[in-house]
C-alpha cells in the first residue's frame, strides 16, 4: 500500500519581505523500496519511516512527497521484476532498501548483487538518485555467507558512487524494547530512529539534485 502526499520537495516559500526565487523550486518525488521493513508491517501507517521522513523533511524547512513503495515478502528479485512501475512514479531520489528476505531464505548473495546493481544501473540510466540501504544477516548462518552478504552493499555502492547508508537497522537490531515481538521488525519507536538515521543521507540526495 502507497502513502502518497501531494507537496514540492524545496525549501518552503519565502516570507512576503524576502525576495521572490527568480525560477520556482523543481518538485522532488522520493519514494521508499523496500520490504516489509520499508511497509511498515505491525505498525500504523503514519509510523512506519516514509511517512516519519516526510514529516520531518516539511518540519526542516521543506515540502515533499515521500511514497512508501514497499512490499512485505518481497526479494531483490521481486522489486526487480516490478522495477517500470516504480519508474512510473517518476522518482527523483529512491531510497532502496532491499535484500533482507533473500539473506533468510539463504538466497545466493550473488543473485542478490546482481539484482540490486541492475536496480541500481537502471535508476542511474534514469536520472534517479539513489540511497542503497545496507543491510546484515540477523540470523545464525554460515560465516562466509553472512560476511559475503554484508560485503555486497557497501561494494555496490562503491562501485556505482551512489549515497549509502551503512546498516538500515542501525542502533534497532537486537533490542527488544525497538522491536515488535518478532524481534525483526522495528515498532514505532525503532521506526523514528530509522528516520533519523535515514534523514541526512536524503538531505544529501535534495542537494545533489539541486546541483545537477
Amino acid at each position: 500500500m502507497s502513502a502518497i502526499s501531494m507537496a514540492s520537495c524545496g525549501e518552503k516559500n519565502p516570507s512576503p519581505s524576502q525576495p521572490a526565487p527568480r525560477q520556482p523550486v523543481h518538485a522532488l518525488t522520493i519514494v521508499a523500496l523496500g520490504d516489509s521493513l520499508t511497509e511498515g508491517y505491525g505498525v500504523e501507517e503514519h509510523q512506519a519511516y516514509p511517512a516519519l521522513l516526510e514529516a520531518k523533511l516539511r518540519k526542516e524547512g521543506f515540502s515533499c512527497t515521500v511514497i512508501n513503495a514497499g512490499i512485505s515478502g518481497e526479494t531483490s528479485s521481486g522489486l526487480l521484476y516490478r522495477i517500470n512501475r516504480v519508474l512510473s512514479l517518476k522518482p527523483d531520489i529512491v531510497i532502496l532498501c532491499t535484500g533482507a528476505n533473500d539473506g533468510l531464505l539463504g538466497i545466493d548473495f550473488q543473485l542478490i548483487e546482481i539484482n540490486i546493481s541492475r536496480m541500481v544501473r537502471t535508476f542511474k540510466e534514469h536520472q534517479v538518485t539513489v540511497v542503497l540501504a545496507g543491510m546484515k544477516m540477523l540470523v545464525n548462518y554460515d560465516p562466509s555467507y553472512t560476511e559475503s552478504y554484508a560485503r555486497l552493499y557497501p561494494e555496490i555502492a562503491d562501485q556505482e558512487q551512489i549515497l549509502f547508508i551503512p546498516f538500515f537497522l542501525e542502533g534497532i537490531a537486537g533490542k527488544p524494547e525497538l522491536n515488535l515481538a518478532d524481534g525483526i521488525h522495528p515498532n514505532a519507536k525503532g521506526y523514528q530512529i530509522i528516520t533519523a538515521s535515514v534523514y541526512p543521507h536524503v538531505l544529501k540526495a535534495i542537494h545533489q539534485r539541486k546541483g545537477q
